[in-house]
């Protein structure tokens, strides 16, 4: 493989990660609120949680639906309940 090969690769790759990485959420766990007062407070603001877990950049992030019925990913910032990414 030429140098020009493996950088285009080495390159490709690293874009290819980024494009899957989430948003980051810093927020230290002892600030987080409490997952069922996340789900209520969610659920409330007219989200169906399909599915519910803590990214890996440590944000809470749904699956769901919205308010109208459509299909979301959505993260939050554990700390707040603010939105952080919605896909």
């Amino acid at each position: 493989m030429s140098l020009k090969s493996t950088t285009l690769a080495l390159t490709l790759s690293l874009a290819a990660a980024g494009a899957w990485a989430g948003p980051k959420c810093d927020a230290p766990k002892d600030k987080w609120m409490k997952e069922g007062d996340f789900r209520a407070m969610v659920q409330k603001q007219g989200y169906e949680i399909k599915k519910f877990k803590v990214s890996s950049g440590n944000c809470y992030e749904i699956y769901g639906l919205d308010k109208d019925g459509k299909k979301v990913e959505i993260y939050f910032d554990p700390a707040s309940g603010n939105p952080v990414e919605r896909k």
